[in-house]
């Protein structure tokens, strides 16, 4: 039988069998921050628990998730005797949550993901593990009844993408067949956009090999590519170009939320608001309705630029005011003056806020703003 090939994203203390995968959220958890509100500082702990990073205290377990109600007997193409055993199985306080898609998996891995953030009180307050294994590219029967029979010795919950229709019978009825808690994340809105546009679904796995390179997938390479040379300032002759302008002082998130916005097939810009310097003569030329200003809490900022300082290696000399508390205040101070200048511009407080947060906010006004929306505005800032 072909071996599995296991990937896993551990959001608690690595365990034997499992082999961990990088964080590459790009994300950096900032730490001693004086008055920051409970609610962030959970939020910020919750991200290092599901990041991988074990905190150092200990808490109540979960109580065991119920059993699913019985269901029907069902039939399945398996040797009677291929039995799944539990004598012998290691009993694991730690939740696990198997991911299985026959793509990338990234649809399932990211909703997974967006779930655990609605749990955060439970990561913080009640230290309950929970460990995810994506396995991505299963495209046969074989193997998929190899992972639920796993996922049924270790009691996991096995969430699904699977766009072969045959695929994801085999999956549903495997899990029923061996108590397997299961989810299908793309089978109910595939069958109710098929049945609102009378159509049906290929069947297909995004990303499959064989299909013929996008128009779509163009359009992220040229974003992409846009997007890193407008970095910082660079050519502001070409803001016109941009989709999307972000303006900002430093260390507020502009070059991750830029090529973040950029892989989605957004041409970005963004513009550093440095304080004794003159913004760009261009950016007060473009459509301030594309032009975002980003902020952030002073506290916050200064923690970040203290440890930017600390890892570039910087003391005494060059740029030493650049962490001072003073000159964080008159830098903000000065980024706000310049938004209340532009008062078209939409200012995002990016405080305690993940860069897929920030983007949401970011496509939303965007969006709402191209298309004339006639929503009402409760506030200027986001």
């Amino acid at each position: 039988m072909q071996i599995l090939q296991l990937c896993s994203n551990i959001h608690s203390v690595p365990q034997i069998g499992a082999c961990n995968r990088n964080d590459q959220t790009g994300s950096k958890s900032v730490s001693g921050r004086p008055k920051v509100s409970p609610q962030l500082n959970r939020w910020s702990r919750a991200r290092a628990i599901r990041s991988g990073h074990k905190l150092d205290r200990s808490g109540p377990r979960t109580q065991p998730l119920e059993p699913n109600p019985p269901q029907p007997p069902i039939s399945l193409p398996l040797d009677p005797n291929d039995a799944v055993s539990f004598d012998g199985a290691e009993v694991r306080t730690v939740k696990s949550i198997y991911i299985v898609s026959d793509g990338t998996g990234w649809t399932a891995e990211h909703c997974v993901s967006a779930a655990l953030g609605q749990f955060d009180y439970c990561l913080v307050d009640r230290g309950c593990p929970v460990n995810t294994h994506l396995f991505s590219g299963i495209d046969d029967a074989e193997n998929l009844l190899e992972i639920a029979k796993q996922a049924a010795k270790e009691g996991a919950l096995l969430v699904y993408t699977l766009a072969d229709p045959s695929l994801a019978l085999a999956a549903k009825q495997a899990c029923k067949l061996w108590g397997v808690p299961s989810t299908d994340v793309l089978g109910p809105i595939t069958e109710a956009i098929a049945s609102h546009l009378g159509v049906s679904p290929s069947g297909l796995p995004r990303g499959a090999s064989g299909l013929p390179l996008s128009d779509d997938y163009f359009r992220r390479i040229e974003a992409v590519e846009f997007t890193i040379k407008q970095d910082d300032g660079a050519s502001p002759q070409n803001l016109a170009k941009a989709h999307i302008v972000l303006t900002g002082v430093s260390r507020t998130g502009k070059t991750p939320l830029s090529i973040y916005l950029a892989q989605k097939g957004y041409r970005v810009a963004n513009v550093p608001i440095v304080l004794g310097l003159e913004m760009p003569r261009t950016l007060f030329e473009v459509d301030p309705k594309k032009v975002f200003g980003l902020t952030i809490n002073h506290v916050v900022l200064q923690n970040i630029r203290k440890a930017r300082t600390k890892a570039m290696g910087l003391g005494s000399e060059g740029r030493s005011n650049y962490s001072e508390m003073d000159y964080v205040r008159e830098e903000l101070e000065f980024a706000g003056r310049l938004f209340a200048q532009n008062p078209l511009w939409a200012v995002i407080d990016v405080t305690g806020k993940a860069i897929e947060e920030t983007a949401a906010v970011v496509l939303r006004l965007y969006h709402d703003r191209k298309h004339q929306c006639t929503m009402p505005r409760i506030s200027k800032r986001y």
